[in-house]
């Protein structure tokens, strides 16, 4: 957990719903099953570098697209990336793969819900569509990124930078807690702009903060069992998302 997540939204409902002043290029597309290394869209603050250059500190809104599971800049190939795509944010900001990250590189991570499977007494999985209306409306995961520079690529090579995330979790609680131990952590709106805000820097007193208005979110957000197609990761479609009948 969180391994499977929907982005249903086009991008200039993203960039309406986040204020985002600068959009990126080759952005990942609508997804109805989104899996870990596969492109993901996320939302950062940075200080441009021409600004800095000139001593103004103010940031800038962005929409980037970022290859699912963190790749630490210490990592000798980016397959490390593969464990990362989730992060426990009880332990972020002293792990040696996140805590920099916690520091000054955290994201929101647009979503319209995600999945949980239920493990089930004949030792199968029943899989959950949980959002916040039972639909695909838009909220926000936190989350962490890093830029690794990949070693083999050429100074000039266009993958020469890796930028990845990863999504923080914590405990389940309520309902969701008897589907799976860990649930995702979820963005309260009114503070998106300290989460993102690279002069804050975070620390574990920050991280509690978030965690603590997942929970009351959270606790909200509705669940329903789906179909098993979801498992397969070639399926994409509104379909997945539909009740179990």
């Amino acid at each position: 957990m969180c391994g499977r997540y929907v982005s249903s939204k086009a991008v200039g409902d993203i960039v309406t719903f986040f204020d985002v002043e600068r959009v990126g290029e080759e952005l990942a597309s609508p997804s109805w099953n989104v899996a870990p290394t596969v492109p993901i869209n996320i939302v950062l603050d940075s200080i441009p570098k021409d600004r800095a250059a000139e001593g103004d500190a103010s940031t800038v809104r962005r929409l980037e697209a970022a290859r699912w599971g963190l790749v630490p800049p210490w990592a000798k190939d980016i397959a490390v990336g593969a464990r990362m795509f989730n992060a426990r944010i009880e332990e972020a900001a002293d792990k040696s793969a996140f805590r920099t990250a916690v520091k000054k590189r955290r994201a929101a991570i647009p979503a319209s819900g995600y999945y949980e499977w239920q493990k089930l007494a004949d030792g199968s999985k029943a899989p959950f569509f949980i959002s916040p209306d039972g639909d695909d409306s838009l909220f926000a995961f936190a989350g962490l990124y890093e830029w690794w520079r990949n070693p083999a690529a050429a100074d000039d090579a266009p993958d020469r930078w890796v930028l990845s995330a990863t999504i923080l979790t914590q405990d389940s609680v309520g309902p969701l807690a008897e589907i799976h131990d860990r649930m995702p952590v979820v963005l309260e709106p009114d503070a998106l702009d300290h989460w993102l805000d690279p002069h804050v820097e975070g620390d574990a007193d920050l991280l509690d903060d978030i965690a603590g208005a997942s929970v009351d979110m959270i606790e909200t957000f509705e669940l329903r069992p789906v179909g098993r197609e979801v498992g397969n990761v070639r399926n994409d479609s509104p379909a997945l998302i539909e009740p179990l009948a």
